[in-house]
């Protein structure tokens, strides 16, 4: 059975090469030198062995403390966890025929949910007799687009999907 393989660098004693190019906490670099020798720095300085870059010819191994190292990843990780925005389709529905009043509100949502940084599909449904008059649908597709021109792009044209036509926008 092989032992499980680990995350991260491989540290003391896990590294299994003759000889490897040491550089010391400070950075200074020892050139290359035998495993057996850069342990005993490692050891001396109170500090781990950690290689850096393995697929290097010979392997690159820096002196560090790899528990503070580990901590310090696993922050940047979080942080930059932390500072990414995931986007997300917000969906508007809409009818053919829609009131002026009614237009005004969605409008009011997709200018929001457009400035929040999320993309808006806009869904008109055509129900009954409507679907013979999917030029009305279309005319209100446009005028939503021609509404959001400044703030927003056209990322997929109006299309008909059964029942429904849908056009997606996205912030600039």
């Amino acid at each position: 059975m092989t032992p499980p393989s680990r995350e991260g660098p491989r540290v003391n004693d896990e590294i299994d090469v003759p000889s490897v190019r040491l550089i010391d906490d400070k950075g200074d670099n020892h050139g290359v030198v035998t495993k057996v020798k850069a342990m005993a720095m490692a050891e001396e300085a109170g500090l781990d062995l950690v290689e850096v870059s393995p697929n290097a010819a010979p392997p690159v191994c820096k002196l560090m403390d790899y528990g503070r190292f580990k901590y310090e990843e696993q922050k940047k990780a979080n942080e930059a966890r932390k500072k990414q925005k995931t986007i997300e389709i917000k969906e508007i529905k809409m009818r053919p025929n829609i009131d002026q009043h009614d237009y005004d509100v969605k409008m009011r949502a997709i200018d929001r949910f457009l400035s929040e940084g999320d993309k808006v599909k806009v869904t008109l449904r055509f129900r009954g007799r409507e679907m013979a008059h999917q030029d009305l649908g279309m005319r209100v597709l446009d005028r939503v687009r021609n509404d959001t021109e400044e703030q927003a792009k056209v990322e997929q044209l109006p299309k008909m999907e059964g029942r429904q036509m849908t056009m997606v926008i996205a912030p600039r």
